[in-house]
């Protein structure tokens, strides 16, 4: 029996996805494979965040239906967010789907893949309150030397426009013990850079020890040996304490790199987000940052078009992002979900609007990192090697510490060998976009 897996959305998702393998791999008649047209048994896990992830999701769960007509594939199983929210509306409309599990129920794959190899439709979506831990199979799909590890699971906000809480449950905290023993083992299987996941890792910690934890945790993980790097995704701006910064700034092993979603500076929007109470509070805090770690890489999303967003809330966005200059940020048009406060708020913003205020984001964000991007060429970095460039098979590819895993840029050498996981010293001669080349100048050592 082949089983093949089709992991859509973010890092978060993908994590789920490993424990899935690694769960159904421990069964003697399943084999893992990526060639879908092979697979008896295909699982879907499906990101259901916004308008685009859902169409996409139900794009992929069609096609791959259409394998039961043209492959070998004889049962499909849907996953994640989107069969948290919609099962029934899933098993309603397409009836090449055979089961579906939602984000709490991932200890119950195998009990679903006996269900529905004995002909029965199987539905496991009742518990949003799962939790994996250090112990949970989990086959790791990114390079051997780097990894996502997912430090808590939910989230106790309650953004007007998102779904996620829906979909996931409330925060439910790990302990700092059992990450670092998965760490560990992590660093002893060969990874050499970290990446901590939740829905915001600046709450971690609150529910389990009643106050952030953040901090502490990444304290503890800089002291495992082996261990180059070490990075935080999706720092809530209202988290971010003085601590934090100072650890970030202390420690060698943590990469100077915050991803910071904002989402807007306008007093008004930001309230009707309940993101903030204003737009000086999240300034605050990005200004901190870099007055304390002036080299610091700063990434962070921004909304355009929601609900009573005026011209002038607009321009005073792209006014602070012109004057901040952040080295990434990610534009997203409000998509309006069902079942969000936000869904029910007045003045929706008209799409051809929407459209205009994304595309006059993006250019500026593009000339932004434009300029900063040709300041650094001269310089010598490092740089940790991912591979072989799928550009050409004559350059290696690989990031520096400012360059995230899978959403920045990367650094790519024209110059010099290196293993994938080595820390290289680049010099760089060229960029285009968010990338750059150059020769390889020293090896680790």
């Amino acid at each position: 029996m082949k089983l093949a897996l089709i992991s859509l959305g973010c890092s978060k998702n993908l994590v789920d996805s490993e424990h899935y393998l690694g769960i159904l791999s421990q069964r003697k008649n399943m084999e893992l494979t990526s060639d879908l047209e092979d697979a008896d048994i295909i699982i879907v896990n499906t990101c259901g965040f916004i308008g685009d992830a859902k169409r996409e999701s139900i794009e992929t769960i069609l096609e791959a239906g259409e394998l039961k007509k043209t492959g070998k594939l004889k049962k499909l199983v849907v996953a994640g967010c989107l069969a948290q929210k919609y099962s029934s509306e899933i098993l309603k409309e397409m009836p090449e789907v055979d089961a579906v599990i939602g984000t709490g129920d991932i200890d119950k794959i195998e009990t679903l893949i006996d269900g529905i190899l004995a002909g029965k439709q199987v539905v496991e979506t009742s518990n949003i309150d799962f939790l994996a831990n250090a112990d949970t199979e989990r086959i790791r799909t990114t390079a051997p030397h780097t990894a996502y590890l997912k430090i808590s699971e939910g989230c106790n906000r309650h953004c007007t426009y998102c779904i996620i809480p829906q979909m996931r449950g409330r925060l439910r905290s790990r302990s700092i013990e059992d990450i670092v023993k998965e760490a560990k083992a992590m660093v002893a299987s060969g990874v050499r850079e970290i990446n901590l996941l939740a829905q915001e890792t600046t709450e971690y910690g609150i529910d389990l020890y009643g106050e952030k934890k953040l901090a502490s945790l990444m304290r503890e993980l800089c002291k495992i040996e082996g261990l180059k790097w070490l990075r935080s995704y999706y720092m809530h701006p209202e988290y971010i304490t003085d601590e934090l910064i100072e650890v970030i700034k202390e420690e060698d092993k943590i990469c100077k790199y915050f991803d910071v979603p904002i989402q807007h500076v306008s007093d008004d929007i930001l309230q009707n987000m309940a993101r903030a109470k204003n737009g000086d509070q999240v300034k605050d805090v990005l200004y901190r940052i870099r007055k304390a770690i002036p080299e610091a890489t700063i990434r962070t999303t921004l909304i355009v078009g929601f609900p009573g967003e005026t011209e002038d809330n607009f321009q005073e966005l792209v006014e602070f992002v012109k004057d901040f200059k952040f080295d990434y940020a990610g534009v997203f048009k409000y998509s309006r979900e069902e079942d969000t406060v936000a869904y029910s708020l007045p003045d929706q913003v008209d799409e051809g609007i929407k459209d205009r205020r994304y595309a006059e984001l993006i250019n500026l964000q593009s000339e932004i990192a434009e300029k900063k991007n040709r300041k650094l060429l001269g310089k010598t970095v490092d740089v940790m090697i991912d591979g072989v460039s799928a550009e050409s098979e004559y350059l290696l590819e690989g990031r520096m510490r400012g360059q995230a895993l899978e959403i920045d840029g990367k650094v790519l050498t024209t110059d010099g060998t290196a293993k994938p996981g080595e820390i290289v010293k680049v010099k760089l001669e060229q960029n285009f976009d968010y990338d750059f080349i150059g020769p390889i100048v020293e090896n680790e050592k």
